[in-house]
């Protein structure tokens, strides 16, 4: 296949990635190097600009130097002290031609703004070394060529002025542009700090978020699968013990396994769909994360409700499942919760009842629900052996971390009587708030 010459460039430019050749929009090399060339000639177009002025500014010039000004300008941010002392000598040279009052005045406005700028966006000792230069370039125009103070001219063109009176505004001068370079130089390092500060706040914010994130999936994977793959283990057994003897039996078990897989598979699809949904699509989950529907909106999922205090005769009924039987007593008013105590509480029976079937050792343990007025009381006690081995995991934190998020309290330990308490007292908000 033949190749045109524009077919090639333009291959060409694909390859070479930043150098493709866009119309109307030159390299940044060249826009760099006319950026440059147009500062160099800045101190050199002001000369003349303010050399002419003595008989009448020329607009055109007074528009080269402004726009040359600001091309300098721009180059600070890049290289910050080669585009300060074109800056400067500029100024110089315009002191230099023209002295007046209001031209130093105007070198001391641009050497302030420019030591100010680098002080808020460069480092300490490049602002440092900027404002150093700026003084200098200060003091020589103000030395070398002072600006007219209404002096009667002598003879042979000298100046009629008092040496001890030129010293003293001199000196009130060098301390004026002194204290401006200072005061710029520590407002634009304190807006830098400030602005360091604030970042440094972000991120710390941002890695704070990411961590309580990591923490909740965490706890979210820990409480859903625990449970059941307790409850999966130990039907595994009775029914790999039962399976000659009593089929029927072996039989349950391998139903109560595939229920069980099933409810953990659609919580962990569930979970998986939150994590996958873009986050400007996220809706607030009940605890304190979100339940997405998939990218793909077309054929959404159906979504199920987050589980709840309402499902506790689920759990009830699946530790029964597992060999323990859970006595569930309510007391106090019923009604909604909010979501967040209403799942929390919900994670932390289901743990609870995980402990006891794994690690207790007993067939019996108890649940109380208790509902008083500003205040969900949870209670789950056994007369087990007490304690839980050392290294069992995780199940112990993420409860107390769960309460700690609703600023409740925890307390789990061995009875004094036997057996093993958890219980947890999570506040409730005003009914009026609800």
């Amino acid at each position: 296949m033949d190749v045109t010459p524009g077919q090639e460039l333009s291959a060409k430019g694909r390859n070479k990635g930043s150098r493709t050749l866009v119309p109307g929009r030159p390299w940044p090399a060249v826009r760099t190097g006319l950026a440059w060339s147009g500062a160099v000639l800045f101190p050199a177009v002001t000369y003349v600009t303010f050399s002419d002025g003595q008989q009448g500014f020329d607009l055109l010039m007074v528009l080269a130097s402004l726009v040359l000004a600001a091309v300098v300008a721009s180059l600070l941010r890049r290289r910050p002290l080669p585009a300060l002392t074109l800056l400067l000598l500029g100024g110089v040279t315009a002191t230099m031609e023209m002295r007046t009052s209001e031209v130093s005045y105007l070198q001391v406005f641009a050497g302030v703004c420019a030591v100010g700028y680098l002080a808020a966006a460069r480092p300490r000792r490049t602002s440092v070394t900027a404002a150093v230069l700026a003084f200098t370039a200060q003091m020589g125009s103000l030395f070398g060529f002072p600006p007219d103070t209404g002096c009667l001219p002598g003879e042979y063109g000298m100046r009629n002025c008092s040496s001890s009176a030129w010293a003293d505004d001199s000196g009130q001068s060098a301390v004026l542009v002194a204290v401006l370079l200072i005061a710029a130089w520590m407002a634009g390092s304190s807006a830098r700090e400030r602005r360091t500060h604030a970042e440094a706040l972000r991120s710390q914010a941002t890695a704070r978020a990411v961590t309580a994130e990591r923490l909740r999936i965490a706890r979210e994977l820990h409480d859903m699968i625990a449970h059941s793959i307790g409850v999966i283990a130990i039907q595994a057994g009775v029914g790999s013990r039962v399976i000659d003897t009593q089929p029927a039996e072996a039989r349950n078990a391998l139903a109560t396994i595939e229920a069980t897989s099933r409810e953990t598979l659609a919580g962990l699809r569930r979970t998986l769909v939150a994590l996958r949904r873009p986050e400007s699509e996220s809706e607030p989950g009940a605890d304190g994360g979100t339940l997405d529907p998939p990218r793909d909106t077309s054929a959404p999922p159906p979504r199920e409700p987050a589980p709840g205090l309402a499902d506790v005769d689920r759990l009830a009924a699946s530790a029964r499942d597992a060999g323990v039987h859970a006595e569930i007593r309510r007391r106090g008013e019923s009604g909604p919760l909010p979501a967040d105590i209403d799942l929390a509480a919900f994670r932390i029976l289901q743990e609870a009842l995980t402990n006891v079937v794994r690690h207790a050792g007993t067939d019996t343990c108890r649940v109380t629900v208790e509902r008083r007025d500003g205040e969900l009381s949870l209670e789950i006690e056994d007369d087990g052996r007490g304690g839980l081995p050392a290294g069992t995991g995780f199940g112990l934190v993420g409860m107390r971390e769960r309460v700690a998020l609703l600023h409740g309290r925890f307390t789990a330990g061995p009875r004094p009587e036997g057996g093993f308490r958890v219980t947890a007292l999570l506040p409730l908000p005003p009914v009026e708030a609800r």
